[in-house]
């Protein structure tokens, strides 16, 4: 978690800058691809750059371009997610230059190969990746077969495909109807307790921390399935949908169809995690708030789960007297008088990211971190109560 922190907190950054033209480059490159391949389209891309007619602009982007190229040299091969690189001339001063370049390795794979040179950075892809927070299950089936699979942002990771075995064991021969009707049944029973078993193995490996099911196909089987209480009863099914297909392209479809549902669900476990701190809260229960005190917990191993305001920035500096030289830490918003009590001038030495701080404490104390919107009137009420920083605690 600490990582998908500080790229979003990177992220932010990067969205905050403006070219003074189209000299802004931002490069996707998918696992698995070929680093050869990238640096020969950055190659062409520098060729076709001479016909840019502003000359600063010119420069800019080829300057960048050939930066790029010089930090691909450094990999023998492609991320295992694959790679993410911004570069270009940050400077808001007309009359300097300042080519940078950042880079990002995701915690889920790239699966777009993009060159885009504008005014601003790309970051929509990456922020999908980064931003990430749930995971969910999915199932396509319908009588003869079923993909099963795990849901992460626009991830979709297919866990298994099965086949049905009802057409193959069933012969009708000279059976009496009723004997048929049996063995069909006792195949399609075993058919949905096969497509249970892997969906159980997912949430169970993950404790539980899966939010629930999604189940799609055409035809009747899928509410069958549903209805066949075969599924582990801790396992929430969130939605059923229609879809034409049963592999990769249905899953594909069930997504889009459940897009509304994934954003309530969102929304619904931020409240949910919201309500439950504030009545804690209001009865002196398991709960805390405020940098210090929510530090204090996560150290103590007291803390079950961290939360934070998506947009709360906090940072921790350092201040050296000029005058006694003494080392004076505080947070970089207290500090009204840049000034110490013998009177020397606190000059700063270091700053640090408070709440990347905590979330590093949260994540080798293995808490769950929940980061909160200002958006919903949960989120605005947590960051203007509450500072933006609590925990549910475990114990007091």
């Amino acid at each position: 978690m600490k990582n998908e922190y500080s790229m979003l907190r990177e992220i932010k950054k990067l969205r905050s800058i403006r070219g003074s033209g189209t000299e802004l480059i931002s490069i996707y490159v998918p696992a698995g691809f070929q680093l050869s391949e990238e640096v020969s389209k950055l190659r062409e891309e520098y060729s076709q750059s001479s016909n840019i007619k502003s000359k600063s602009t010119r420069t800019n982007v080829q300057s960048a371009i050939d930066k790029i190229i010089q930090y691909l040299r450094l990999y023998k091969e492609t991320p295992k997610n694959g790679l993410a690189v911004f570069c270009g001339n940050i400077s808001d001063n007309p009359g300097k230059t300042s080519i940078e370049l950042f880079s990002m390795e995701p915690p889920l794979p790239i699966k777009v190969n993009i060159y885009r040179c504008d005014s601003t950075f790309l970051l929509d892809p990456i922020e999908d990746i980064v931003s990430t927070k749930d995971t969910y299950a999915l199932v396509v089936l319908d009588g003869r077969e079923a993909t099963v699979a795990t849901l992460k942002g626009l991830h979709i990771q297919v866990v298994k495909k099965l086949n049905s075995m009802v057409h193959a064991k069933v012969r009708k021969g000279g059976q009496s109807a009723r004997r048929y009707e049996r063995i069909i049944e006792e195949s399609i029973g075993e058919y949905y307790s096969r497509v249970s078993e892997i969906i159980n193995a997912i949430f169970e490996q993950s404790q539980f921390k899966v939010k629930g099911l999604i189940v799609g196909g055409p035809g009747p089987t899928k509410e069958g399935f549903v209805k066949s209480n075969t599924l582990n009863y801790q396992i929430k099914i969130l939605g059923v949908y229609d879809t034409g297909y049963t592999d990769e392209f249905g899953l594909n479809e069930l997504v889009e169809k459940a897009s509304d549902l994934l954003k309530e669900q969102e929304a619904y476990m931020e409240r949910r995690v919201i309500e439950r701190f504030i009545q804690e809260i209001s009865h002196g229960g398991l709960a805390t708030y405020g940098y210090e005190n929510t530090k204090k917990a996560l150290l103590a191993n007291q803390a079950g789960t961290l939360i934070i305001n998506n947009d709360l920035e906090m940072y921790m500096v350092e201040y050296k007297c000029s005058s006694c030289n003494q080392i004076v830490r505080s947070m970089e918003s207290e500090v009204k008088q840049k000034r110490h009590e013998c009177g020397g001038t606190l000059d700063p030495i270091s700053r640090e990211d408070a709440i990347a701080e905590l979330v590093g404490i949260a994540d080798e104390g293995g808490v769950d971190t929940v980061f909160v919107s200002s958006e919903s009137s949960y989120g605005k009420e947590f960051l203007m109560g509450f500072k933006g920083i609590g925990a549910i605690l475990r114990y007091k």
